[in-house]
C-alpha cells in the first residue's frame, strides 16, 4: 500500500518568485495553480512558466510531487491547459468546477490521447478534482464508485466556489465552523471518496495565522477518514504533516495489528479485544501513513 499525500500546497502559476521556493518546501505535494490565482491576462504565460517548471524539477530529482490545477472545462483554457503540462509529466492533475464523474472522465480520455502521444504509460499523471465546487456536483458523488476511473487518486472539495454558486453569504455558522449544507457536503464527499476507494482530501483551512485551529481541525479530518489536506500557505504545511502522521504509539499498536494477522487468519484478539479484517486495514492505513 502506497503512502497518501498529506499535504497539498497551491502556488500561483505565474508567479516565478513563488516557484524559485518550492524545492525547499516540506509539502508531499505542490499544486501548481493554473486557475483562480492568476488573472485572465495571464493564463497562457502560466501555462508555459509551469510546463517548464515540472521538466526542470523532474530532471533535478527531489522535492514535492508536483500537481496542476488547470482551468475548468468549460473554459477556453482548460484544453491548452492539458495539452502543455502532459509532456512534462506532472504526478498529477486537479480539476476544478466539475459537475460529476462524467467531466472526470472526460479528463481522463484527454490525457490517456495525450500520454500516449507524447509516448507516456498511459495513467501516469493521476486526476485529484475538486468535487463539491457546484450545485449538481455533491449530488453525484456517489457514482465516483462506479465510474472506473483508474488514474482517479482520491476527491477534494471547496466550500468557496460552492458558497458563491448558491449565493451564500457565507458558510459559516454561529460558531465559526461549516454550517449545516456544507458540513453535508463535506460527508458526503469523504464517503463518496471511500466508496469509490481513493484517498479524501480535506479543504483549505482559511485562517493562515490560527496554527493551533489548524491544528486541530487537521487531527479531526484525520481521525475521520481523510488522509491530507490542502495549504494555502507554506507557514500551515507543517503543521498539517504532523496532524495527518500518525504518533508513534499508533504506529506501534498498528504494527502489532499487523504481526497479530500474520498467519492470515479472519478475526484475532488482542488486548481483550477482537479484531477482523476492517482492523486489518485500518492498521495498514497506520502504517502507509507513518511510512511518509
Amino acid at each position: 500500500m502506497s503512502a497518501p499525500l498529506r499535504s497539498f500546497l497551491f502556488v500561483p502559476g505565474d508567479s516565478e518568485k513563488k516557484l524559485g521556493k518550492i524545492a525547499e518546501s516540506t509539502a508531499d505535494a505542490v499544486i501548481l495553480d493554473l486557475e483562480d490565482s492568476v488573472a485572465e491576462s495571464r493564463k497562457a504565460l502560466a501555462r508555459d512558466m509551469v510546463s517548464e517548471f515540472v521538466v526542470a524539477q523532474l530532471g533535478a530529482g527531489s522535492g514535492p510531487q508536483l500537481w496542476v490545477r488547470i482551468n475548468p472545462l468549460d473554459a477556453a483554457h482548460a484544453l491548452p491547459d492539458l495539452a502543455a503540462i502532459t509532456p512534462a509529466v506532472p504526478a498529477g492533475v486537479m480539476i476544478p468546477k466539475i459537475t460529476g464523474p462524467a467531466d472526470v472522465a472526460r479528463v481522463d480520455h484527454y490525457l490517456e490521447a495525450l500520454e500516449v502521444a507524447h509516448g507516456i504509460a498511459p495513467g501516469t499523471i493521476r486526476v485529484l478534482p475538486v468535487a463539491t465546487e457546484t450545485p449538481l456536483a455533491p449530488f453525484r458523488l456517489g457514482d465516483f464508485a462506479t465510474a472506473g476511473i483508474a488514474r482517479l487518486y482520491g476527491l477534494t472539495w471547496g466550500a468557496e466556489d460552492l458558497s458563491a454558486a448558491l449565493g451564500a453569504s457565507t458558510n459559516l455558522g454561529p460558531d465559526g465552523r461549516w454550517a449545516t449544507t456544507y458540513q453535508l457536503v463535506r460527508s458526503l464527499m469523504l464517503m463518496g471518496a471511500h466508496a469509490a476507494g481513493v484517498e479524501a482530501v480535506e479543504t483549505l483551512y482559511v485562517d493562515i495565522r490560527d496554527d493551533a485551529g489548524l491544528a486541530e481541525s487537521s487531527r479531526r479530518a484525520r481521525s475521520e477518514g481523510f488522509s491530507g489536506r490542502i495549504a494555502i500557505h507554506p507557514a500551515q504545511v507543517d503543521t498539517i504533516n504532523a496532524a495527518f502522521t500518525p504518533s508513534a504509539d499508533e504506529v506501534a499498536f498498528a504494527g502489532r495489528v499487523v504481526e497479530a494477522f500474520a498467519g492470515d487468519v479472519g478475526t484475532v484478539a488482542l488486548d481483550g479485544k477482537m479484531l477482523d479484517l476492517p482492523h486489518l486495514k485500518q492498521a495498514q492505513r497506520v502504517l502507509a501513513l507513518a511510512d511518509r
